[in-house]
């Protein structure tokens, strides 16, 4: 339980909450005693053997204890609550939106009135896409923070974010906020100050004299933006500097190296998470580490740093939960719900990214082979954790297909995401996608992916024979269905299969009620499923689930049969105008 806390820590946290109830006092010990080591751990790889740890340590400590004084009563009766259902969010009720708050309804005061709206479809979790103060003009949709502190002006201030947390929970709704790790605006006051000169702000980014440093870097670092943002580092006319920017000349890379960036964005989570945020979603994670003769995205003490991260809410804000935007190949993709030493310690939730990508090649080659396989293959993630499961997200830019995953499948790999590309672009002969013509958003074709809301549309919902009506009523079918089916409780495992067709997708969840089989047809014609199919991978059909028999290759049976040869090297030739069903 952490018994490792100093006392010199302790005595120095119980003089800063000094005033506080006794009861209250007690349990931020209680916690700082039983995420201690957590603490220590996360902040030990990064820092250890260069700086000053015990010194860090206390310092960290002590900011936790200021940041405690100030949580609301009804948000530690939250804390309570969570503490003893540390699962919710793990629940199968749990349905997300996702929205731009200006998009979706102006402002923060007007998504509080549309509670009632997000209510109806069953939504649990409110993920409001960037709204923390930006720079003005680009801000790479708002991922440009000009101030941690302060919500974008045209969207309300931080009162009106607390007050719409407050609305949401009030009617079981989590409220998600963004928090850029990698990077801020080259407009923020850390920045600005470097700009002027000043070491201490200086040593906050990665900024170099000449291009020895960088251009060395730039032999092992690949492109964010490789049409209009190329190379990751900037020239600063007025100091004759570079300055690390992996994304855009006016986002600057936080230095992480430097323990003060690690406090201050502590601080800043803290912040969020005093009024009122629920979930955080950890933008960029996994570029905060930078490593000479590396990809400098995944190194090892980005964990080491989310583990700390973690112990910091979970002594202060144990009700907040944090989601990792880990956009990476599915090499890399387990390690953020935790693997190894770090097992269940780090992100709450983590997009499924691979499983989105699996979905859409599924639904364009009427062809569930590749995700089979792929999906297949995925360790399965800690029990405490659950995947963030979507079809698309507002920043999906690629279609991270492997090479040797589509080799094992008879396709080329570049030939497959090129096919990819072209069909949901509307360009490839059959396809059913439409593409977005607005001159306005050409230059980032990520404005696909948010779209702003019809009202007028959706208040159709009610009137009978409308679509608008249909789509209405199957979302909340689906979302009640989901409440009333345990199985899909997020602690569940589970098992890709082959049912050896390929044009079925399917995965089973063995659960104490029973064994959940869910099998997915990716064309638009129906398919019959062979008894015999879900007896070999472990459901029987007439008497409930059995042990299939040892083998390799498990936890999924067989491995996908290559296409025929005159489809090895490209997807099929569609035709026609189909509606793509799952």
């Amino acid at each position: 339980m952490g018994g490792g806390t100093p006392e010199a820590v302790q005595e120095r946290v119980r003089a800063v909450l000094d005033g506080l109830p006794g009861r209250d006092v007690d349990l931020f010990v209680v916690r700082l005693r039983r995420w201690w080591d957590d603490l220590v751990e996360g902040l030990a790889g990064p820092y250890g053997g260069r700086h000053d740890l015990d010194g860090l340590l206390e310092r960290v400590a002590a900011l936790l204890a200021e940041r405690y004084r100030e949580r609301a009563e009804e948000l530690k009766l939250l804390d309570l609550e969570r503490s003893i259902r540390p699962d919710w969010f793990q629940d199968p009720a749990m349905v997300g939106y996702v929205c731009y708050t200006d998009r979706f309804a102006g402002t923060l005061e007007g998504v509080g009135r549309r509670l009632d709206y997000l209510g109806e479809l069953g939504v649990r979790y409110l993920h409001l896409m960037p709204l923390l103060a930006p720079r003005g003009g680009d801000s790479d949709g708002g991922y440009a923070v000009r101030d941690y502190r302060a919500v974008d002006p045209r969207l309300g201030t931080m009162e009106d974010l607390e007050r719409l947390c407050g609305q949401a929970r009030r009617r079981g709704i989590s409220v998600c906020v963004d928090l850029v790790l990698n990077h801020c605006a080259a407009e923020h006051s850390w920045a600005l100050a470097a700009r002027a000169g000043d070491p201490e702000a200086e040593a906050m980014f990665w900024i170099f004299p000449d291009r020895e440093l960088p251009d060395a870097y730039e032999r092992t670092l690949p492109e964010v933006f490789p049409d209009f943002a190329p190379g990751n580092f900037s020239f600063l006319p007025e100091t004759g500097r570079w300055v690390w920017t992996s994304f855009n000349t006016f986002q600057w890379d936080l230095n992480w190296s430097n323990p003060r960036v690690f406090v201050e964005m502590a601080e800043v989570l803290l912040n969020l998470a005093n009024r009122g945020v629920e979930v955080l979603r950890l933008d960029a994670v996994g570029f905060i580490w930078k490593r000479l003769g590396t990809s400098c995205q995944n190194q090892p003490e980005v964990h080491d740093l989310l583990l700390a991260l973690r112990a910091c809410a979970r002594i202060v804000v144990p009700a907040v939960v944090f989601k990792a935007e880990a956009i990476v190949s599915p090499v890399d993709l387990a390690a953020y719900p935790g693997v190894g030493r770090h097992h269940g310690r780090i992100s709450d939730l983590a997009y499924h990214n691979s499983l989105m990508v699996r979905f859409w090649s599924a639904v364009a080659t009427r062809d569930a082979r590749l995700a089979t396989l792929v999906l297949g293959r995925l360790p399965a993630k800690p029990a405490s954790t659950a995947w963030a499961t979507y079809l698309r997200c507002h920043d999906d830019i690629g279609w991270a297909a492997l090479d040797e995953d589509a080799a094992a499948t008879g396709w080329s790999g570049s030939a497959h995401r090129r096919f990819l590309a072209d069909f949901y672009a509307g360009k490839f002969p059959g396809s059913f996608a439409r593409y977005l013509d607005d001159p306005a958003r050409a230059a980032d074709n990520r404005w696909l992916h948010r779209p702003a809301m019809d009202w007028d549309l959706a208040g159709r919902r009610a009137e009978p024979g409308t679509v608008a009506r249909r789509i209405c009523s199957a979302l909340v079918g689906l979302a009640e269905a989901r409440r009333r089916t345990p199985h899909l409780h997020a602690a569940t495992p589970v098992e890709v299969v082959d049912l050896q067709q390929p044009q079925l997708f399917a995965f089973m969840r063995r659960h104490p009620l029973g064994t959940l089989v869910a099998v997915h047809n990716v064309t638009e014609q129906p398919r019959r499923v062979s008894p015999m199919a879900l007896y070999l991978v472990g459901h029987d059909p007439a008497g409930g689930p059995h042990q299939r028999p040892a083998g390799p290759g498990r936890p999924w049976p067989g491995r996908p049969r290559p296409l025929p040869g005159r489809l090895a090297d490209r997807p099929r030739r569609l035709s026609g105008q189909p509606e793509a069903r799952t």
